[in-house]
């Protein structure tokens, strides 16, 4: 018999509990909210149209590339005062020259004093200074631009093969005024990156512009985000990095094989960035960080990769704060290297230029210039 607390009137079941209620009602909000994620994830158009790559495995951190220390002790310029020097160039008087996130190209005096050149209102990135005194700044929103010592910019170009620069990234200047840079991507700009790398299609170039004739003319198309560029001594080749295939390709200038290209330095520990050369005979190499388990495994996964492109990006592979910078010679092999495995005191190198027996150090996400004593 029922108790006449359970009881109700036919024999019909009791109320259901206010709590039970709620809580199924809770259950079918969560079910449409999942439901409507997944949809999300898998019916709405991804920005990226992935492709699968295959890389090849990396290289262990031994031999050359055995970690080491010597970047923590690398002393510390304007922190706080600059926001992302990409780049950097050091003249004569060691004056340091390098562009910021919110568009200014700035000057730091071997005093520390920083002075603002001009704001470009684009993302100056690769800066390189020519033999008439002119900064010459690869602008990833403006293009190729020249900025002389009053600040005044003129914009050299924006566009090369009939088709516009999509990411100016860095350059090198000639000794009779040739410029050689790099458009890392036609299809995505600066802040959409990694989509470059998801996607894994080669939108970059590396291309020449004559000032001469005042013309652009495209050098190696169809390359896997087109980074750092650099002339060797003699300026007989060009070398230029393709990032995510973690290696450095070089381009004949002179002699039988002018015209021609091939890979110069191949299956990286890292991702290469920038590149610069001493003038006898040595490259820096800053690689930005040592290679993601996660990026690789995602790389032959097209699916995964377009699904991925739709996620927040603090849900991306996330790379590893680590500095690192290979010394090359001109026949590209690895000399030595210079390291900060714990990237405490620098992370994120994209840039290292030598002067005077230093070894001058940008960042894309840092707030602080390095400056190393070479051995």
């Amino acid at each position: 018999m029922s108790s006449p607390q359970t009881a109700t009137p036919g024999g019909a079941p009791p109320p259901a509990a206010p709590q039970t209620h709620a809580l199924r009602t809770l259950a079918r909000a969560l079910l449409f909210f999942i439901a409507v994620i997944v949809g999300y994830l898998l019916l709405w158009p991804s920005p990226i149209d992935p492709m699968a790559y295959n890389p090849p495995p990396k290289p262990e951190l031994a031999g050359a590339f055995a970690p080491n220390d010597r970047l923590a002790s690398a002393e510390i310029l304007v922190a706080g005062q600059v926001d992302g020097p990409e780049d950097v160039e050091v003249n004569a008087q060691g004056q340091i020259y390098t562009g910021t996130a919110d568009g200014r190209i700035v000057r730091v005096d071997p005093d520390g004093k920083l002075t603002t050149l001009v704001n470009t209102g684009g993302r100056p990135l690769g800066v390189v200074l020519a033999v008439d005194g002119n900064l010459i700044v690869a602008d990833a929103i403006k293009g190729l631009l020249s900025v002389d010592p009053a600040g005044k910019i003129t914009v050299l170009s924006t566009s090369g093969g009939d088709q516009p620069l999509g990411f100016t990234d860095d350059l090198a200047v000639a000794r009779d005024g040739t410029i050689y840079f790099s458009d890392a991507s036609a299809k995505f700009g600066p802040g959409e990156y990694l989509y470059d790398m998801l996607e894994g299609r080669p939108h970059g170039r590396l291309l020449r512009f004559d000032p001469a004739k005042q013309e652009t003319t495209v050098l190696i198309p169809e390359m896997y985000f087109a980074n750092g560029v650099a002339l060797s001594q003699n300026e007989d080749f060009v070398v230029v990095n393709e990032t995510y295939r973690y290696r450095v390709l070089r381009y004949w200038l002179k002699g039988e094989q002018a015209g021609k290209w091939e890979v110069f330095v191949d299956n990286l520990p890292g991702y290469p960035d920038n590149i610069s050369a001493n003038g006898r005979g040595t490259f820096w190499l800053a690689l930005f960080t040592v290679r993601n388990d996660q990026a690789e495994w995602l790389a032959p996964r097209p699916f995964v990769k377009g699904v991925m492109a739709k996620l927040p990006s603090f849900l991306w592979p996330k790379p590893e704060p680590y500095a690192f910078v290979v010394q090359l010679d001109e026949q590209g092999n690895v000399v030595d290297t210079f390291q900060d495995p714990t990237g405490k005191n620098l992370y994120a190198v994209t840039s290292a230029c030598e002067r005077d027996g230093y070894l001058y150090l940008g960042s894309l996400h840092n707030n602080r210039i390095g400056k190393y004593k070479l051995p």
